[in-house]
Formats: C-alpha cells, sequence, structure tokens
C-alpha cells in the first residue's frame, strides 16, 4: 500500500547534529543516500566543510513495514539502534572497520526517531571500485579476506544476533542448519503466493530443501557473520582499507552462510575471499535458501513504495533463475 513518507531536511537534523557534533555545527545540507531499505542514511554536510553520516530508525525509513525486530530469531527483521550499537562494539572489540561512532540517542530528544551519527568514511565503495579502479579493487579485497578471517575467529557460546547472545539470550531453534531450512521452507510458501513458476513447483522445492538439510551433520562452532555481505556494503577508507556498513544483522551463525551471500554478490571475484574447509552440504542447503529468500523478499517489498521496484524485481527473477536450476539439476 502507498503512503507518504517525509524525509529529512537539514532543520529536522539540527539538533542531532549538533548533540552529535557540538552546538555550533550546523548541517547547510543533507543527502539521503541511495539503497537503504530499513533506515535512514543521510550524509550531514556541515558548516565548516566537514561530512558526518546520520542513521535515523523510523517508520518512514523503513519500507519494509514490518515493526520491532524478534531478536531471538536470527534472521528477524535486522535493524534498529540496540541492533546497532551492539554489532558497532562487536566489530570494534574483534578490530574490524565500520565507520566509528561518534553519537547514538535513544531518548528520542532531538528527533521523534532513535538516531546515530557515524564517521563518513569516503573512500567509495567496493562496489564502486570494482567497477572503476581495478587496482584499489583487488587490493581491497585481499584485505577484505583478511576481515574475513578475523570474523571467522570470532566465536560465539550460541548462535543468533550478538546483541542478543552477547547478553546470554538464546534464540530460537535447535540449530543453525534448522533455522535456515524452516526460513526457505517459508520462502517457498509466501513466494508460491507471488510468483506462478513457484507454485508450480512448491512442493519440490520443499522436497529438495528437506533432503539437503538431512545431508548436513551437526555443528557447535559459530563464527561472527556479517550476513549481507556484498560489495555495496563495503566502504573503503581514504588508504583503501575496507569498512563494513549495514551492520545490524551481525550475528554468531555458520561461515557458510556468509560465503554463499559472498559467491552470489561478488561473483568472479569471490575467489578472492574464498575460504577453504567449508562444508559442502551445507553450502548446498545454504545457497537453494538465498535464492528462495531473494526471491521472496524483493517480492514482498515492492507490494509497498519501495521506491525502486524494479531494481527488486530484478534481483527477484535473477535467484529465481537460479533456484529453478539448482532444482532441476537436482531431478
Amino acid at each position: 500500500m502507498s503512503r507518504t513518507r517525509q524525509h529529512l531536511t537539514p532543520a529536522d537534523l539540527t539538533p542531532l547534529t549538533r548533540a552529535a557534533l557540538g552546538p555550533s555545527r550546523t548541517p547547510v545540507a543533507v543527502t539521503r543516500l541511495r539503497g537503504g531499505s530499513k533506515k535512514g542514511a543521510y550524509r550531514l554536510h556541515l558548516d565548516d566543510g566537514s561530512t558526518a553520516v546520520a542513521y535515523v530508525w523510523s517508520p518512514d525509513e523503513d519500507y519494509w513495514d514490518a515493526g520491532p525486530p524478534d531478536p531471538r530469531d536470527p534472521f528477524s527483521h535486522g535493524t534498529g539502534l540496540g541492533l546497532f550499537t551492539a554489532a558497532h562494539d562487536r566489530l570494534a572489540g574483534a578490530g574490524v572497520r565500520t565507520p566509528r561512532l561518534r553519537y547514538a540517542d535513544a531518548t528520542r530528544a532531538h528527533l521523534p526517531a532513535d538516531a546515530a551519527v557515524v564517521e563518513d568514511v569516503t573512500g567509495g565503495s567496493l562496489e564502486e571500485a570494482l567497477r572503476h579502479d581495478t587496482r584499489t579493487a583487488a587490493t581491497a579485497l585481499r584485505r577484505l579476506a583478511d576481515t574475513l578471517a578475523v570474523l571467522d575467529a570470532q566465536r560465539g557460546p550460541a548462535f543468533g544476533k550478538v546483541a542478543l547472545v552477547d547478553n546470554g539470550g538464546v534464540s530460537y531453534g535447535d540449530s543453525c542448519e534448522r533455522r535456515v531450512l524452516d526460513g526457505a521452507l517459508r520462502s517457498v510458501e509466501e513466494a508460491a503466493l507471488r510468483e506462478p513458476r513457484v507454485a508450480a513447483v512448491r512442493a519440490e522445492f520443499a522436497d529438495f530443501l528437506r533432503t539437503l538439510a538431512a545431508e548436513v551433520g551437526p555443528r557447535t562452532r559459530h563464527s561472527l557473520v556479517h550476513g549481507e555481505l556484498g560489495p555495496d556494503h563495503v566502504l573503503l577508507t581514504a588508504d583503501g582499507h575496507p569498512a563494513l556498513i549495514d551492520i545490524e544483522g551481525l550475528l554468531y551463525f555458520d561461515a557458510e552462510w556468509e560465503h554463499v551471500f559472498l559467491e552470489l554478490r561478488f561473483g568472479p571475484h569471490y575467489d578472492l575471499l574464498r575460504t577453504p574447509d567449508l562444508d559442502p552440504a551445507r553450502l548446498r542447503l545454504y545457497r537453494l535458501a538465498m535464492h528462495l529468500g531473494l526471491v521472496s523478499g524483493p517480492l514482498t517489498l515492492i507490494e509497498g513504495d519501495f521506491p525502486e521496484p524494479e531494481v527488486m524485481r530484478g534481483i527477484a527473477e535473477f535467484n529465481l533463475g537460479r533456484a529453478l536450476s539448482l532444482l532441476r539439476t537436482a531431478s
């Protein structure tokens, strides 16, 4: 359903800016950064020529209209100031670069929403470098591989969102693979409601998912995982080091979940990020589950007023092709 969304102006963001950066700082202009569907990200152009970025979590900025996340579900709607600050602190503690947090406000004293102000990492994204600067991109990919090794070395006592697990909480479900299976089965049902090609093979997808899950052996090791680590979620510092963004979904989980997404998003560049000793059975299950989620999710999102529906349709179509191909190969 369409709705009128109000994006923020320099006047709206002035109180937050002054609380974060000092009473004399004023944003002379703001730019809402592209790509965000769960929170608003605004570049603050300040009166002294510097910049910063404001994150704002409010219903007007969340195109999913999903409501508050359930922290006990590892894959629930990954948005919110609490998830962000927990992820920021965990990454900083591990030595993983992310835009430095300059101010966080859960009081809603400066905006009618939770908000934070972070460093503006100004070296562009890895996605841009891959398109236009192969030398910078190659160096950044090697450094990102080092970052992935650091993440993999960070172990959690259980699987689930960092904000939950690090505070002693327990996630729903018995295992990572069971949670992935349950989510993939829901994705099939949701996609079948919106796409006749999925509806036509709905039972086959469900049977195939259960077969793949049955091939996965038990595991108790859980690594730190970003969850949506595409090249658009890696910014580059002025000296070319990667800084991870959109970190609210940070969780302890199987490294294979990270790697099926990396393989999907980095394509021919993935070889520089590949990690030995990944479990082939988990990769097979998680790869199909990822494709199915990237059909149902985008198709659900464009039922609302997301401003770039054709982009989401393209994502759904690409992943549907991949999922159907995997199903045909197994037949």
